[in-house]
This record gives structure tokens, sequence and C-alpha cells, in this order.
């Protein structure tokens, strides 16, 4: 079996996304469970942290805790716009952001968390009652990424951002194994 560089496993503590090939109704419940329970997982990991545990970055030439968190909140709003979008238009063009540069604002550089995890919490909350709300053919509206060039279904979505979610909090639960945090 071929060894995975440091690197890499520093980028993607649970590997890289792959789409799925099954969006049974299970998998759909199983992913947007994933998304309630998010907030809360996340906000265990980060609360007893000091602020320089905070602003430690994950790996070298990564983001800080402090930034990952604020990131959550960009990039899950984000996701929420992207699904009403495609709810309510006919494939629309979705606008794609720069979130390097979200991430080195000031406000995602030295924000308190328990803000950013309150936004979460309250984002998810939103997104989760919505999410169940949609019907088995809801979930293949699409919306255009004009990043990527190609149209996106919401089944395929919602899988992305419960990998997403679980992507970050491993870079938060790694980092603190290997510094002995926890």
């Amino acid at each position: 079996m071929k060894e995975v560089p440091e690197i890499e496993v520093l980028k993607y503590p649970i590997g890289r996304f792959k789409t799925p090939s099954d969006f049974s109704g299970a998998n759909l419940k199983m992913w947007t469970q994933t998304l309630e329970s998010f907030p809360e997982l996340l906000k265990k990991e980060v609360e007893n942290l000091s602020q320089t545990q905070l602003d430690t970055p994950y790996r070298e030439g990564g983001w800080t805790i402090r930034q990952v968190v604020h990131h959550l909140g960009d990039s899950h709003l984000n996701c929420y716009c992207r699904f009403k979008l495609a709810m309510t238009e006919d494939k629309p063009e979705i606008r794609p952001y720069f979130e390097d540069r979200w991430t080195d604002l000031e406000d995602a550089k030295s924000a308190d968390v328990t803000e950013a995890c309150m936004f979460l919490e309250l984002l998810h909350l939103r997104l989760v009652r919505f999410l169940k709300t949609l019907s088995a053919v809801d979930w293949d509206r699409k919306f255009y990424h004009p990043e990527y060039k190609k149209e996106f279904d919401l089944k395929t979505t919602l899988a992305s951002y419960a990998w997403h979610s679980e992507h970050h909090l491993h870079h938060i639960i790694r980092l603190k194994e290997r510094n002995n945090w926890i």
C-alpha cells in the first residue's frame, strides 16, 4: 500500500472528498445529522483553548484554529444560500468567493470564536430545518458553479458539506492531539 505523504494527512485528515455512489434516504439523513450535530462538536473542541492555542495553525502554512472556526461560518453561510438559490431558481449560477481572502480578514484572525460558534449553531439550526423539508425530487435540483464550470446537485452538495464539517473538525482534533492539549 502506498504511503500517504505527511502534508497530505495534515491537509486532509479524513481524506479528500469523494463523491458518494449511494444517495439513499439513509445517507441523506446521516449527512443532515452530521450538520445538525456539528456546531456542538466544534464548540466542545475549541471552548477551553487559550488565545495562543486558538492562534496556532493546524499545519505549517495553514490557518489557525480561530481562522478555521470563522471559515466554517463563512463557508456554511454560502452553502445555505446555494441551497436556497437552487430551490427557488432554475439552475442558478452561484457566486463563488475567495475563502483564503475571507480568512485573512481581521475578523477571522482576531474575533472571538465563541461568537463564531454561536453563529454556526444558529445557521445550522436554520440549514438543517430547511434540509429536512426537501423531497426526494428536490435533492436533484442543481446550481452552476462558475469556478468549476459545472453543475452541482443538492445531494452531492449535502455530502460535501458534511465532509467539510468533519474535515475541519479533525484539523482541530489532530492539532490538539499532536500538541497534547487534550
